[in-house]
């Protein structure tokens, strides 16, 4: 009995030791959208929240309190069948700062650009690598986006990986029925957001991210002088990255 209570015991420190990635608040609003049936847009929200917050997404175990806080909100605009909505994204991507109760924004975006197909109770599928479906591509794509901006914010270029991950969603959807995933659509999409993250003329804005955070917001409890060097410093070379390119997409969504 005693050694079936110290299995348990050790299963449950075990479970509590680490968790999926993402604590992410998932909502879907179809208030502009009048005259149906609501249960599929509850649905929808369900599956979706399932979809983000349960499934894994990376090789790393991730305390509890390690888990990376973000919010989706999709807002149904029209239903142009049964089946099929077309709307737009809300996303945005908080951080911790280190000994304080004060989160950093790393990422705060509107994609207006979402159309997919989805049933009631339906269940959402991703295969890495391959297009399935645009909606779990679409969030996919932003939660792989947001697994990059993190690990860059704690570790210089540690996101490399994930925005890989990201690239090869935007790659997969290439020849997709619906819009943001090409180039030549916009130079404002999904195609440009990941290409800046991982073309080398741009490093600078992913050092921005990691020595903002880490060198400046996250010492400031303990050094503030050094903190606020760090943090101007860095923000000396943000200006010089927007006068050299201010039309770049993904500077855009920090600044």
């Amino acid at each position: 009995m005693k050694r079936i209570l110290g299995v348990f015991f050790i299963l449950f420190i075990t479970f509590q030791s680490y968790s999926q990635e993402f604590i992410c608040s998932v909502s879907v609003n179809s208030s502009r959208v009048e005259g149906t049936d609501k249960r599929v847009f509850e649905s929808l929200q369900t599956s979706l929240n399932e979809f983000v917050n349960n499934r894994v997404w990376t090789n790393y175990e991730f305390q509890v309190d390690e888990r990376i806080e973000c919010s989706m909100m999709i807002t149904i605009e029209e239903r142009i069948s049964s089946d099929e909505f077309k709307g737009r994204i809300n996303l945005a991507l908080r951080r911790p700062i280190y000994n304080s109760t004060y989160n950093s924004v790393l990422f705060n975006y509107i994609d207006e650009n979402i159309q997919f197909r989805y049933l009631e109770y339906q269940s959402l599928d991703f295969v890495e690598n391959t297009y399935t479906s645009n909606l779990t591509s679409v969030v996919a794509y932003y939660l792989y986006i947001f697994l990059g901006m993190d690990f860059d914010s704690f570790s210089l270029y540690g996101g490399g990986p994930f925005y890989q991950r990201a690239e090869a969603i935007a790659n997969a959807a290439q020849n997709s029925q619906y819009g943001g995933w090409k180039a030549y659509e916009s130079t404002r999409n999904r195609y440009w957001l990941v290409e800046n993250f991982l073309n080398p003329s741009y490093r600078d804005i992913r050092k921005f991210l990691y020595e903002y955070h880490r060198l400046g917001m996250d010492v400031l409890s303990n050094n503030t002088t050094e903190g606020r060097a760090r943090i101007t410093q860095n923000l000396d070379l943000l200006k010089n990255i927007y006068n050299e390119r201010p039309n770049l997409f993904v500077l855009q969504l920090i600044l």
